[in-house]
């Protein structure tokens, strides 16, 4: 069975959680870093990114989280998990984790009283689906390895990059799976490759030592 784990600071985690079970996976809410290496994936949930800034200093999560990352398991931020993603935000100097080669803007689309729901086609994944916007930001640029999976009047909300997923909307806070389910595919896959390898890896060192 495959494991995400739910950063579990600050944020809808317990929606996210119910997510992942809907989709069949185990889910874990990760309040130490040592739960890290239980885990297949790690979403990264909405919130407020200062305050999860905070915390994840708080309690040593910056270096090992970017070590999850340099193991190749995935990781979804979820917007304010969207803005921890990414390399670049706005005007400021200041990033976070620094891992998807995008640069975000906070609160796009207005305050918490702006809150609406939009119907979106996202790529490979739905053709239509419900997504909550709350507070959210949006992608301003995307790198050339970054593919954009979905635009709301024009402004990026969903993309992807290698093992990295985000968008600006809160996919927990409808019945709709989908785009949990593609997070969940996506880790499954990464730990099919890295079985492989390690295959590969053990039959090469028999060779050799044969």
């Amino acid at each position: 069975m495959i494991t995400i784990g739910i950063l579990g600071l600050q944020g809808a985690v317990r929606e996210h959680v119910n997510a992942v079970e809907q989709c069949g996976a185990k889910a874990i809410i990760v309040k130490t870093v040592e739960q890290l290496a239980e885990l297949d994936g790690l979403i990264l949930p909405g919130g407020e990114s200062t305050t999860m800034r905070r915390l994840l200093d708080k309690y040593h999560f910056m270096e090992p989280l970017k070590e999850f990352a340099a193991s190749g398991k995935p990781m979804f931020g979820t917007c304010a998990g969207l803005i921890l993603l990414a390399k670049r935000i706005g005007e400021a100097n200041d990033v976070h984790l620094g891992l998807m080669d995008i640069t975000v803007e906070r609160n796009s689309f207005g305050r918490q009283v702006d809150s609406f729901e939009a119907d979106l086609t996202v790529a490979g994944v739905a053709d239509s689906m419900t997504a909550v916007f709350i507070r959210a930001p949006h992608i301003v640029e995307a790198g050339e390895n970054v593919e954009i999976l979905a635009k709301y009047n024009g402004r990026i909300v969903a993309a992807k990059e290698g093992q990295f997923l985000g968008c600006s909307f809160h996919p927990e806070l409808t019945d709709d799976t989908r785009l949990t389910q593609y997070f969940i595919d996506m880790c499954k896959d990464a730990k099919e490759n890295t079985e492989k390898n390690i295959d590969i890896d053990i039959n090469v060192a028999i060779d050799v030592s044969i």
